[in-house]
């Protein structure tokens, strides 16, 4: 009896030991072709993470819009000329940039360029304009005008530029609700910059901040909700959040630099911005990225003498996994970036 009993137990312990090897072999077998999958989608022509972001920069000794992806690598040059090129706002669908530009009479006008830089079509004639924003659907384009070159009002134009663009309220730095429904602006109303939103149609205009810092760069949440900006605390410029109805406003950097041009990605996780130290105000700054709470993930502009502004996130392209939870290589790297502030 305990001789079969014995038995018994062996046959089990064997049993359990081969279906436990057997467990940790398939584990293992996992985690390679986790590896490889991931290998495979940090070399391939699949980008985890690439919305792409258009900005301006100095570094070749005048102002001209680059592109770069999402995680800051493959910087590229759009435009070359002699004028000034900035502004830079994607399509909704990534397929075209619009952009100001004082190229031709030396007046700052509206233009619409392809995605890689080619076929510039300028699109307005007054003699200021500036801050271009596209709706949602493709279809218009709000901008700053300055028709007189004394005040700046909120412009709305058809995309092909044709047709008489129509002014909507005095403002200026307009930014396009996700729904298409809204406009967030600043406007100096009360002798202080505040932002505003109001209804495209013009009606249902509505101060969101109250206080006394000067204020610029709205830019709405993908999801409509927030409203992230850059104001003064004091001593420097800082990136601000607010709910879409005025509350909850947060600071999100605290460091002693100046914080500016925030700019949401297409999933609102992630906010791209410039920053500089005081003395380098128009001459250094820098991109970076942070999480859409305010922590710290990395710089996305290379180093160089000149200064990188205005980011604008495109729509995102090829994406892996684009609903589910699997991590990639720049999710480790964004968790592991060390914080400078």
């Amino acid at each position: 009896m305990m001789r079969t009993t014995l038995l018994k137990d062996r046959r089990l312990y064997e049993k359990e030991g081969k279906m436990s090897f057997e467990s940790g072999r398939l584990a293992a077998l996992a985690l390679v072709v986790a590896l490889l999958m991931q290998l495979y989608i940090a070399n391939s022509g699949y980008a985890a993470t690439q919305a792409r972001i258009a900005f301006t920069s100095t570094r070749d000794g005048n102002h001209e819009i680059y592109v770069m992806d999402g995680d800051g690598e493959n910087q590229k040059r759009l435009t070359a000329n002699q004028a000034e090129d900035g502004d830079p706002a994607w399509s909704p669908d990534s397929q075209r940039i619009a952009f100001t530009s004082n190229r031709g009479d030396g007046r700052y006008q509206i233009y619409v360029m392809n995605a890689d830089g080619s076929n510039p079509k300028k699109l307005t004639n007054t003699l200021i304009n500036s801050d271009p924003s596209w709706s949602p659907d493709g279809q218009k384009i709000a901008f700053t005008s300055n028709p007189d070159g004394i005040g700046s009002n909120i412009a709305v134009m058809n995309a092909d530029g044709r047709g008489n663009p129509f002014e909507l309220i005095n403002g200026q730095e307009p930014s396009w609700s996700p729904a298409g429904d809204k406009l967030a602006f600043i406007s100096r109303r009360d002798r202080k910059d505040e932002i505003y939103v109001i209804d495209v149609d013009g009606t249902g205009l509505r101060r969101i901040t109250h206080d006394l810092a000067a204020k610029g760069a709205p830019s709405w949440s993908p999801d409509g909700e927030r409203i992230a900006y850059w104001g003064g605390d004091g001593r420097f410029i800082q990136i601000y959040v607010v709910a879409a109805n005025g509350k909850n406003r947060k600071r999100l950097t605290h460091n002693e630099a100046h914080n500016m041009w925030p700019a949401w990605s297409p999933d609102g996780e992630t906010i791209a911005y410039v920053s500089s130290k005081a003395i380098d105000v128009g001459i250094r700054e820098k991109i970076h990225l942070m999480t859409a709470d305010g922590k710290y993930l990395k710089q996305l502009s290379d180093d160089h003498n000149g200064g990188d502004y205005a980011p604008h996130f495109g729509s995102v392209g090829r994406v892996v996994a684009p609903t589910s939870k699997t991590s990639t290589i720049w999710g480790r790297l964004k968790k592991l970036a060390p914080d400078p502030r």
